[in-house]
């Protein structure tokens, strides 16, 4: 019913298109315009709109007023919009070998490697792309490496990790019990309140959060053990669109890709650095981790990776050989790059 709601919302929003001769496109996100990845998704529309000489054109709509999280795929594919912001890693189902894949990266290093290596993986294996299957990919998506903010001591070894409750995303859960951590799973929302009651001993999260969820009036430092994050499909527009659209307008799309790739990146690493900063002149603490220490949480990290793909085998998914090409590709990032250029 809430996809028939949105649908219809979006034909009449079509009503209102356009000037003869313009291609006006909606996008849909759940962030608002201030977000890291609204600045980059503005940057990207201006070029389309630039390459297309005014031709294609896009309406935003801001802040989850059209399109869902754990729906926005389907939503997508049904015309709720025609390009939105998708999360594979949150969706319901049916997206199982993408949702997992973006855990085998581990020790990975930079964003652009996460790129490079999901273009390897999705061009090896054809059962990644049979996923995304109703939706055209116009971005991937790496992310900043989250560490641990902590209201008390910072974390320095591993060691340092027993007795404490951190709220963590759910895909950390075997790793941190492992390090005798209680993780909880709470919307980030909650997170700023618990902290300050001491509900949580910490959380862990990129250092952007330090400002821009005001983090640094409810912790003491930050911890920069790096967990380690691959890159998903992250902009999308429905085929049927697509298809729709005339050749070259089609080209200008696919050629965005790249230029929405690179200001996503610049947009995530200037939020990092602004965190930092932020941090560092409010008194947070910043702990670096050893690289010994660093060395041994990656191999935890890929076990418990490892695990989880066996377990896709219950639903008949052949994920080990992706397990094993990523992390073939992690160690040898020249690789990655020649395989990723190949592939588009």
């Amino acid at each position: 019913m809430r996809i028939l709601i949105l649908v219809l919302f979006a034909l009449l929003a079509a009503c209102q298109r356009t000037p003869p001769g313009e291609h006006m496109l909606t996008y849909a996100t759940p962030y608002p315009p201030s977000h890291p990845f609204s600045r980059a998704d503005i940057t990207w529309m201006k070029w389309v709109e630039e390459k297309s000489h005014g031709r294609l054109r896009i309406r935003p709509y801001w802040a989850g007023s059209l399109l869902s999280s754990d729906m926005s795929m389907a939503e997508i594919r049904h015309g709720v919009a025609d390009i939105g912001l998708i999360t594979p890693i949150y969706t319901r189902g049916s997206v199982h070998l993408l949702r997992v894949q973006s855990g085998f990266y581990g020790g990975v290093r930079t964003i652009d490697d996460q790129v490079k290596i999901y273009d390897c993986l999705q061009a090896r294996f054809p059962e990644i792309g049979r996923e995304m299957d109703g939706l055209v990919t116009l971005a991937v998506q790496g992310g900043n490496f989250p560490g641990v903010l902590t209201r008390g001591k910072p974390i320095r070894s591993l060691e340092d990790f027993r007795g404490l409750r951190l709220r963590a995303p759910t895909e950390n859960n075997e790793i941190l019990q492992a390090l005798g951590t209680d993780p909880v799973n709470m919307p980030m929302a909650e997170v700023y309140s618990a902290l300050a009651k001491g509900i949580i001993d910490g959380v862990v999260a990129p250092a952007d959060t330090i400002k821009s969820l005001h983090f640094n009036e409810v912790a003491k430092s930050f911890s920069s053990i790096r967990f380690s994050r691959g890159a998903y499909p992250a902009r999308a527009i429905s085929e049927k669109t697509f298809r729709r659209l005339p050749p070259d307008l089609q080209r200008i799309l696919l050629a965005s890709r790249r230029v929405w790739e690179a200001a996503l990146e610049t947009e995530l690493l200037k939020a990092e650095a602004a965190g930092i900063a932020f941090g560092q002149e409010k008194g947070i603490q910043v702990a670096p981790m050893p690289p010994a220490q660093q060395v041994r949480f990656d191999a935890l990290y890929n076990k418990f990776a490892l695990d989880q793909a066996r377990r896709l085998k219950s639903l008949d998914i052949e994920a080990v050989p992706v397990f094993d090409e990523a992390q073939r590709l992690v160690a040898n990032p020249a690789s990655a790059a020649r395989c990723a250029a190949a592939s588009l």
